[in-house]
């Protein structure tokens, strides 16, 4: 027999009764606004929970390696490093371009002396410096010389011819090191760290 349609409505009744008292403890919950959420192209990721949803978009926008701001002082030291680097090179230039085009070009043969301009700017600013000078020219300096490498037959070099008929060869960039060394001693190894091949000789 079927219970009367009263009856039948008495469930949903009581529901509604509930429903009406208890309304205010249920609002926060029905009426909480929903926190955007990261679009996701698998299904698995739809159930995950609120915290792990942000958790990953706070990965998203973490940077492993944030760049690095100067500050105040770190901006007017660097500055002042830009400033005596290109001293250094406006200085050392034209001798690096001379040594470079003795050694490299087709000006001098295998074997063949600098011309009396040439040797005498290699003499002064080069040989000068060197960290041997005095080993290096020996009983006396005769004259300066380009030749293969004794050791290394692809590369040239330059050398000192002694009075003796000796010769010895000399790295110009063992000469511009210390140059750079003795005259800007505060600045030389950043720039030599930063602008040779090899750091000492």
């Amino acid at each position: 027999m079927a219970a009367p349609p009263l009856l039948r409505g008495l469930p949903f009744l009581r529901l509604r009764v509930f429903l009406h008292h208890h309304h205010r403890l249920l609002t926060p919950v029905f009426c909480t606004p929903l926190r955007p959420r990261l679009c996701s192209s698998s299904p698995s990721e739809s159930t995950r929970s609120e915290d792990d949803v942000y958790s990953s978009a706070s990965e998203l926008f973490t940077v492993k390696d944030p760049p690095k701001f100067f500050d105040g002082i770190d901006e007017i030291n660097f500055r002042k490093w830009k400033d005596k680097e290109d001293e250094i090179l406006q200085d050392i230039e034209p001798i690096t371009f001379l040594a470079k085009d003795i050694i490299h070009s087709d000006r001098y043969m295998d074997g063949e002396r600098l011309s009396p301009d040439d040797e005498k700017v290699v003499i002064e600013r080069l040989l000068a410096y060197h960290p041997r000078s005095e080993d290096k020219i020996g009983c006396g300096l005769d004259s300066v010389m380009v030749d293969r490498h004794p050791q290394f037959r692809h590369s040239r070099c330059l050398f000192v011819v002694r009075t003796d008929g000796g010769w010895i060869d000399f790295s110009y960039q063992k000469c511009l090191r210390e140059y750079i060394r003795n005259k800007y001693p505060y600045h030389a190894e950043r720039f030599i760290r930063e602008h040779f091949k090899r750091s000492s000789g």
